[in-house]
């Protein structure tokens, strides 16, 4: 497969007032009338501070450029019941649902949207029967948190359906068990929290601990947030994401504290043979990756771009080598990454999101972005057959409503 150039297009996020404009139409299309409400949440990138959050650690996202909108109405008909439909523009799908039979062990994409109705249901607050338009630019199967965007932007809309504000940390928590329940994976709070949270122009250093975040600006207009998609997705047995959890959750027992935040790197090294050459590893990367991300976010503040991109490097090697949730494909795009260097403008590189295919985040010097994302390109397609595909976002907006 030959390399495919980067192009204008393919850095520049989709424009949010289009998207909008595009939803209202196809809602009119489809049901007939103009949406009551509209909202838009974001999917993001986590520049460091991988599987830390559900171990009470830190991590350091920015909410992306690139949104799932969802539009409500009352339906033009009256009729009994209390049945929602949901159309997905990205799959040319409609599904229904009823608000008292939501059915949580039924697993398919509409868990995420009765996962938050059911949120909202226990809260006191039923939105009642609505027909529903979900369109997203958040890509699929990328590690940039498409799920929580979903999640996050059907609350959003629900609070101005019901008229009932929630707390933006209220408001991730409730998304978050959307997907815990509905759709039956056990993430942490960063997804939910970044796409609820995030403001333009800042990156979020979340501590999942206390749940809470500090806004950390980035203002030297000399650096971009280039994000390279490497288009694989590795088929697994599922259980990946759960083992990783449940092996920080033994070696957290055995060291005899409540999460693997309450250990120091000195204090794990002494207890190498307690926990065996895997479970020290796993703890090793949780560990460390705190570490880095508190650095890394010490570092930016202060533009010392060096270290930052040092300490992306090696939260990529420790991804890679204790925690074992990296693959080729991720490998082969940080090396191009590493091989470009800070001569060719790139400050640093890792991979992003739950690992085992997805994104690489990295961090390049503005005017340099098409032609770094060209030359690591075209490696990689010549190493992989595979083409990439990169863009570049700025800190964006969180969750908020459109119309209401």
């Amino acid at each position: 497969m030959t390399a495919r150039t980067a192009t204008r297009d393919e850095f520049q996020s989709p424009s949010l007032p289009e998207q909008v404009a595009a939803v209202r139409a196809r809602f009119a299309e489809l049901y007939g009338s103009e949406p009551q409400w509209i909202a838009a949440a974001p999917g993001r990138v986590n520049l460091i501070g991988e599987h830390t959050d559900y171990n009470g650690g830190f991590v350091f996202p920015l909410a992306i450029e690139r949104y799932t909108v969802v539009a409500a109405a009352r339906p033009r008909t009256v009729a009994a019941g209390d049945a929602v439909r949901v159309h997905s523009a990205l799959m040319g799908e409609t599904a229904e649902f009823s608000l008292s039979d939501l059915q949580p062990l039924r697993r398919d994409w509409t868990s995420y949207v009765r996962g938050v109705f059911a949120g909202f249901i226990d809260r006191g607050a039923a939105p009642g029967r609505l027909d529903l338009l979900v369109d997203s630019k958040v890509p699929l199967g990328s590690g940039l948190s498409s799920s929580a965007a979903l999640e996050v932007a059907t609350a959003t809309l629900l609070e101005g359906v019901a008229g009932r504000p929630l707390d933006p940390v209220e408001k991730a928590r409730l998304s978050q068990q959307a997907e815990h329940v509905y759709a039956g994976m056990p993430c942490g709070i960063m997804d939910q929290f970044s796409s609820a949270l995030g403001e333009q122009g800042k990156l979020l250093l979340i501590d999942c601990r206390s749940e809470t975040a500090q806004l950390v600006p980035l203002e030297d207009d000399s650096v971009e947030v280039l994000i390279i998609n490497s288009n694989i997705k590795h088929e697994l047995t599922g259980t990946e994401y759960a083992d990783r959890r449940r092996q920080c959750f033994e070696s957290a027992r055995l060291l005899g504290v409540e999460t693997l935040r309450d250990v120091a790197a000195e204090r794990l090294a002494t207890k190498r043979s307690k926990l065996g050459p895997l479970l020290y590893r796993r703890a090793h990367h949780v560990v460390t990756e705190n570490e880095r991300t508190v650095e890394a976010a010490q570092a930016l503040q202060a533009g010392d771009w060096r270290r930052v991109g040092e300490l992306m490097y090696a939260s990529h090697a420790s991804l890679r080598d204790d925690f074992e949730v990296s693959c080729a494909e991720l490998d082969v795009l940080v090396e191009l990454a590493q091989q470009v260097g800070a001569e060719g403008g790139v400050i640093g590189a890792r991979m992003t999101g739950g690992g085992f295919g997805g994104c690489i985040v990295a961090l390049v010097h503005s005017g340099r972005e098409r032609e770094i994302a060209a030359r690591i390109g075209e490696g990689y397609a010549a190493r992989t057959g595979v083409a990439a595909t990169p863009f570049v976002t700025r800190p964006a907006r969180g969750a908020h409503l459109v119309k209401s």
